[in-house]
């Protein structure tokens, strides 16, 4: 989109630094195509089950997709999204990264991670805690041996966001992480300004949804 690269321009950051994943959860196949012909490489969904019904047919009409996961794992989808991920957002918590590095192990793929960082300590969402994260993704690296390259935050919808994108940079930095997972539609330009690697955008590119995390 020719709105991240002036963005990231602003910021004094090189535009293909920054990577557009375009947010397919509940979008149809057909539409998905439509955006694929336009030249968009990159897709995220929400929920393993929906991308399990969408994307082997899609990935096998066009090699070179990357699928990434930006919504929530579950142990019993981990072999599932091992094998149709390029990347995975939202590890976690403990029982999810020893599954993925045990699956990960049996099937022989390497998916690129992130931990999914709750910034704004919200009861209701997932990820690791801010104060919390330094340890998981110790954890994660030393004990399970899972290949960590960045995190991603989802900042609260009723909160200016530029405050959770600086937290996350700033802990990313100090765990020597590159990649950053976060701004959507309405954020996005703020996230980049902060260091963002991945935007994740939904409405701007399918039109609008019930939903906000996109």
């Amino acid at each position: 989109m020719r709105d991240i690269a002036e963005a990231a321009r602003s910021a004094g950051r090189d535009a293909e630094a920054v990577k557009l994943i375009a947010v397919s959860k509940t979008v149809p196949a057909d539409a998905i195509e439509e955006a694929i012909a336009c030249g968009q490489r990159r897709f995220g969904e929400n929920r393993v089950q929906e991308a399990k019904a969408k994307w082997p047919a899609l990935k096998e009409r066009h090699p070179g997709l990357e699928l990434h996961l930006i919504g929530p794992l579950q142990s019993n989808k981990v072999r599932d999204a091992v094998e149709l991920f390029d990347v995975i957002h939202s590890v976690d918590r403990p029982k999810i990264a020893a599954a993925l590095a045990e699956e990960m192990k049996r099937a022989g793929k390497s998916p690129r991670l992130l931990v999914q960082v709750n910034t704004g300590d919200e009861p209701q969402k997932a990820g690791v805690l801010p104060s919390e994260t330094d340890a998981f993704v110790g954890l994660c690296r030393d004990k399970v041996g899972l290949p960590i390259e960045g995190l991603m935050c989802i900042p609260p919808f009723d909160e200016e966001p530029s405050m959770h994108f600086a937290l996350l940079a700033k802990i990313a930095a100090r765990l020597g992480l590159t990649e950053l997972s976060m701004g959507m539609s309405g954020d996005f330009e703020k996230a980049i300004a902060f260091g963002a690697t991945y935007v994740r955008i939904g409405t701007a590119i399918f039109g609008a949804r019930t939903t906000n995390d996109d």
